[in-house]
């Protein structure tokens, strides 16, 4: 473990003065009482709650130059959790961004009234098959309008 006492430049961004592991402890149980969730919506606002806390077990780092005693909880390797992926996270944008062509692009997102949501957190699979199916569909059939674009979108098979 580098010293604290010397002079090292440290390494990475610094810390924000909250996380998200923070406000889930502060707030989750609340949030939870409130709000209906899935069973790994649960599972993962649990798992960042306790992500690099006493609550996970950990070890005690030791300098061995000066005797400076740090401890080091265990982290929770939930897929969810930002402190767990955040490296991963940042390989993954790159690695897309590597991919992007050089060319103009539109984003394009598309969303669900509010007062859908309840019925697409009880059927998931059957709601976002029906939403990309009409995505897709409105998509092409505005790439093919002349007054639009007027030309033919490229759909993956």
């Amino acid at each position: 473990m580098p010293c604290p006492n010397a002079a090292l430049p440290q390494a990475g961004p610094s810390r924000p003065a909250l996380d998200l592991g923070d406000i889930f402890r502060a707030h989750g149980q609340t949030y939870r009482e409130k709000h209906t969730l899935t069973d790994a919506q649960i599972k993962a606002m649990r798992a960042i709650e306790t992500c690099r806390t006493a609550a996970l077990g950990g070890h005690v780092d030791l300098c061995d130059s000066c005797g400076y005693e740090r401890p080091s909880y265990n982290s929770c390797r939930n897929r969810h959790c930002p402190k767990c992926q955040s490296l991963a996270q940042h390989a993954w944008i790159e690695g897309r961004t590597q991919r992007v062509l050089p060319t103009h692009y539109f984003h394009v997102v598309f969303t669900l009234p509010s007062q859908l949501r309840p019925l697409a957190m009880r059927n998931r699979r059957r709601t976002y098959d029906m939403l990309f199916c009409a995505v897709s569909q409105t998509l092409l059939d505005l790439g093919r309008d002349p007054k639009r674009l007027g030309i033919r979108i490229s759909t993956a098979s």
